[in-house]
Formats: C-alpha cells, structure tokens, sequence
C-alpha cells in the first residue's frame, strides 16, 4: 500500500468504520443490538463489572453527560433491573449505582457474543497482523484516555 498523509488514512477511516461496525452489528444478536440497551447504558453497565459500585457524579464523567443526564440513564437500568441506587453510609446525599446479578449477566453475555465473533472475525487474520493492529488500537486507546482523562 502507498504511503498515505493522515488526510487521506482519515479518509479511508472514514469510509471504513461505519462498515466494520455495521457488520459487527449484524451478527450480533444480543440486547445491545436488538436495541433493548443503548450503547451509554452499555458502557456503564460494562464499567460498573469492572468498577462493582460507583458514584453517579463518575459515571456521569465516564460517559461524558450531566448528574441529571445521568439520572435518567440509571433510572431506566433500574426499572430494568440491571442496575440497582445504594446510598452511601457515610453521606445520604451520595448515590452509588450497583450491578445486579441481571446485569452481571448481561455484560457476561454480550462480551462472550462479542469475544466469539472477534475469534471468528480475527482468526482469519496472520497473528502478525493482529499484533499490528491490537498494538496500533492499544496505542490510540492510551492517547484518547490521556485527552480525555477517561477512566481506565
């Protein structure tokens, strides 16, 4: 391939992306893209297997919204049962939002789905090239998370 300027790599990006993820999309059959969770509550529910409890002030920061924004996020997740508010001991006026045993088992599905089709998808790819492009994702990861001082 010819050297490209990064005007023209972000061009190719450009056309390429939505298509990588549409594909993705259709051959997954689970909540996330049946439409039954949006990607922010998603991403919460994903940090918050990680994370276990957190404050709606971080999550809030995590995916980049208000508290009130927040509010209405965790509220839907709440009547769906993936999520649940615990109050804070040491400060009534703090909340925290805890996974459920629903939602662990929502993140365990959609990641197993995800992780499956990523075999499937990559396994038809030279090991040396999915050590380029895990390397080169690795890399804009940690230049994003600096930007953005985005949880880890």
């Amino acid at each position: 391939m010819a050297q490209l300027s990064v005007l023209e790599f972000a061009d190719k990006l450009n056309e390429i992306i939505p298509i990588v993820i549409k594909e993705f999309a259709k051959r997954q059959a689970n909540e996330l893209y049946k439409g039954k969770i949006t990607l922010p509550q998603f991403l919460i529910l994903q940090l918050l297997h990680k994370e276990v409890e957190l404050k709606m002030s971080r999550l809030a920061r995590f995916v980049n919204v208000t508290t009130a924004a927040m509010t209405g996020l965790v509220e839907r997740m709440v009547m769906d049962k993936y999520v649940v508010r615990v109050n804070d001991p040491k400060d009534r006026r703090v909340i925290r939002v805890k996974l459920t045993v629903k939602g662990s088992d929502l993140v365990k599905k959609i990641n197993e789905q995800r992780r499956q089709m990523i075999v499937k998808t990559f396994g038809q790819v030279s090991e040396n090239e999915r050590e380029a492009y895990l390397k080169v994702l690795v890399r804009v990861k940690d230049i994003l998370s600096r930007e953005e001082g985005i949880i880890k």
